[in-house]
């Protein structure tokens, strides 16, 4: 009988503390301030402001396919060491042109706000 009760009491102990230990995060979406990600330049009334003139390409396809360029808003070190960084933004094999955060807050934020907010 005590194996009995040491081992409900066991098993509630793991399920308990395995309910306890789920991720609770907060959803930025693009448009706000804390957003890194891949952005929708679409009309934006500013060309973007970019890091690098050209595109940067990690691990190219090796049949030539032709991928339009995507703009991403990386947190600063991300685009100088992009090959590091690439797979968490699924954009390893394609051109990237990484947006100047400075653009985004004060072009691409007021933008997205009144053409989905406003």
């Amino acid at each position: 009988m005590n194996k009995t009760r040491l081992l409900c009491a066991t098993a509630v102990m793991i399920f308990s503390g395995a309910a306890l230990a789920t991720d609770v995060g907060v959803s930025i979406s693009a448009g706000q301030p804390g957003f890194y990600g891949r952005i929708d330049i679409g009309s934006v009334p500013q060309p973007p402001r970019l890091v690098y003139a050209q595109p940067v390409v990690i691990q190219p396809a090796r049949v030539a396919v032709v991928q339009p360029p995507v703009y991403l808003r990386v947190p600063p070190g991300h685009a100088k060491h992009w090959a590091k960084h690439c797979a968490h933004y699924n954009a390893c094999g394609q051109p990237v042109y990484f947006v100047q955060d400075n653009w985004y807050n004060n072009v691409y934020v007021p933008y997205y706000r009144n053409r989905h907010h406003g």
